[in-house]
């Protein structure tokens, strides 16, 4: 009882905050335009100022792994590479062949990610490392699937391969991360008054990443595609922990490692994922759908997960 307790307080406020962004929408205390702006400020704003903040004040020579960053880089390159290669196989709608992939393999690792790692220990703990392993390799990814399937895909060309670099390159997360790096590496410190000013931003990051994505979920798009959208469920809620966490306690993470690498795996489908299906041409809908049905189940298979590794001593 004592484990699930544990569990259930992990993952529940989480879930409950959320909810209050989905009530606040429906009162009209929130507006589309309202959301899309809070939602881009804490992409661009508070989560980046929250991972500089954690990183920063990390001893960097202690907290680096290069073997983790490594194993989050190829598991997520091997879940790409086999979701594309026997989707391509088994999918008889091409057309959402793309879609699929991108939402089967890319969590939401920034926003409930950080999360829920802070709800269980206070800071966002090993987070960075596991974005720095995969979330480049997920935006580049996605735009080389997109390009190269759908509706109206032509492949890639020369703008799309600029703007891709370009995107990773000024990502904010990964911008966040990099200067928190260097802050750490060199040891800077900043004056007390800075330090609280980071410190009121950064503190900002999950609420509103939480009231946001509440916001943000309309439950009436999970009708559609109902059956690639079920089929999307299993295999980014369900599959890809069960196949990928044995194997990551084999090699020893634990604690916050085994916590970020549960969010990479198996967090719910991430809300970018249909800004850029939109961006390269496809249709959108199961995208949407993939989006809200995992966001949906993942306050279940989230707590099932956190029950496991709590109960087998990994966390």
């Amino acid at each position: 009882m004592e484990n699930l307790i544990f569990c259930l307080n992990a993952t529940i406020p989480i879930f409950l905050v959320m909810v209050i962004g989905y009530i606040c929408r429906n009162l009209k205390l929130m507006d589309e335009g309202f959301v899309r702006t809070l939602n881009s400020f804490n992409y661009k704003v508070t989560l980046p100022v929250l991972l500089f903040k954690d990183i920063a004040e990390a001893d960097f020579y202690a907290v680096w792994d290069t073997n983790y960053v490594l194993f989050c880089f190829l598991v997520t390159l091997l879940c790409i590479c086999v979701l594309w290669v026997l989707t391509s196989i088994c999918c008889k709608d091409k057309s959402i062949l793309g879609e699929f992939v991108q939402a089967s393999y890319r969590s939401s690792a920034a926003v409930l990610g950080i999360a829920l790692i802070q709800n269980i220990y206070g800071t966002s703990g090993m987070a960075p490392l596991m974005i720095i392993g995969s979330v480049p390799l997920y935006n580049v990814a996605a735009v080389i699937i997109l390009s190269l399937t759908g509706p109206t895909a032509h492949g890639l060309n020369k703008t799309t391969i600029k703007k891709t670099l370009k995107g990773v390159l000024t990502n904010p997360i990964i911008l966040g991360i990099l200067l928190g790096m260097i802050v750490s590496l060199c040891r800077i410190t900043f004056p007390v008054m800075v330090t609280k000013t980071i410190n009121n931003i950064a503190v900002l990051a999950t609420p509103l990443a939480l009231l946001g994505l509440g916001a943000a979920f309309e439950g009436r798009k999970a009708l559609a595609k109902l059956k690639p959208t079920l089929a999307c469920l299993m295999v980014k809620l369900i599959l890809q922990p069960a196949l990928f966490l044995p194997l990551a306690a084999y090699l020893g993470f634990r604690e916050e490692k085994m916590i970020a690498l549960l969010i990479m795996l198996g967090a719910p489908t991430t809300a970018s994922c249909y800004i850029m299906a939109k961006n390269l041409g496809h249709e959108g809908t199961l995208t949407s759908s993939a989006v809200v049905t995992t966001t949906f189940f993942s306050s279940v298979t989230l707590t099932v997960w956190l029950y496991l590794l709590k109960i087998y001593g990994l966390i």
